[in-house]
């Protein structure tokens, strides 16, 4: 089984509730410097965009491996594109600023990455429907996020009676705040009836995804997935386990529209993107999914997928970034 690496050592200055630096607009700043005015909160959530990425500490190696760093950020400027924000950052720029408030901070154990693009001085209404692209400001954030790989988490979830947004509404392929309501109405709605998750149908009544996650399920031995037009994040986790699933384990990985009744008959369901890493689904709306626990596949694919994040698998090295932590340390 998968194990959380152990003995990460974060240092004083970030093993706290708030680290001490962030990066804001090119510079790395003190936590408590990185202030605006209340007023430009009012609309900033309407067009800002962002993204999620975990990092993974190693041990043996000394040093931090950023996940996907490369695919997350030219997925950063894809959602600046549709929502109309000048990109005053190039993905090389951005991911050196990533890697310099790592090292700045000392990161020694598992981490959440999280780049936000808000319009400059909050905007409103009018400037988010201009014609040309809006200019924004920039922050980066790194806080501790220990990954639960290995721990045997199981989840229960229902199927919401939310719909997913879609395409021409508001396009889910774009990592936009205020996409995340809808995600969190269903979220609210399970944890109010008990359950741990939920899952969200698509206008058309095909499985979409979770709240923040993707989902695949197995049905006699072939992975199935909702495809990337069935409103649906075009999430980065989910296209390396789809990798992994065809390369390491043979597995047959099909995608396509998925019915809800599919769920309550599979044979594994697993939940995978940033936060959510590898989840287990053990059941439905009450349908206990195979025999409620981890499945055999799941765990293999979890086991790769702990060992991949990790730094541990040379051959998927050119998906994680080091962030230099070890050349740090060297002096």
């Amino acid at each position: 089984m998968a194990t959380t690496d152990k003995h990460q050592t974060f240092s004083p200055d970030f093993d706290k509730a708030v680290p001490s630096h962030l990066w804001w607009n090119g510079q790395i700043v003190p936590w408590e410097s990185a202030t605006v005015h209340l007023s430009s909160t009012f609309w900033s959530g309407v067009t800002a965009i962002f993204e999620g990425i975990m990092s993974y500490w190693n041990e043996d190696d000394g040093e931090l491996y950023i996940w996907q760093l490369d695919a997350h950020l030219r997925r950063l400027l894809r959602s600046q594109k549709l929502m109309r924000q000048a990109s005053p950052y190039s993905v090389a720029e951005l991911t050196e600023a990533v890697c310099e408030l790592a090292r700045t901070l000392e990161v020694r154990g598992d981490s959440y990455i999280f780049p936000y693009c808000y319009p400059q001085g909050g905007g409103n209404f009018e400037s988010s429907t201009g014609p040309g692209p809006q200019p924004v400001d920039i922050s980066i954030t790194v806080r501790p996020n220990p990954s639960h790989l290995g721990k045997g988490w199981v989840r229960t979830a229902c199927v919401s009676s939310y719909t997913r947004i879609s395409d021409n509404v508001m396009p889910p392929r774009v990592k936009n705040i205020a996409n995340y309501r809808n995600s969190n109405l269903a979220m609210a709605e399970a944890k109010f009836d008990g359950y741990d998750t939920a899952l969200i149908l698509n206008a058309a009544g095909k499985v979409a995804e979770g709240p923040g996650a993707c989902l695949m399920l197995l049905r006699d031995g072939v992975l199935v997935t909702p495809s990337g037009t069935e409103s649906i994040l075009e999430s980065i986790s989910r296209s390396a386990a789809i990798e992994l699933a065809r390369r390491e384990l043979g597995l047959e990985v099909v995608e396509r529209p998925v019915d809800r009744t599919e769920l309550y008959i599979a044979d594994e369901i697993f939940m995978v993107g940033t936060a959510a890493e590898i989840l287990t689904i053990g059941s439905v709306d009450h349908y206990t999914i195979g025999d409620g626990a981890m499945g055999p596949v799941t765990r293999e694919l979890e086991q790769l997928f702990h060992d991949v994040v990790r730094g541990k698998r040379s051959e998927y090295a050119h998906w994680s970034t080091p962030a230099g932590i070890r050349a740090v340390a060297r002096g």
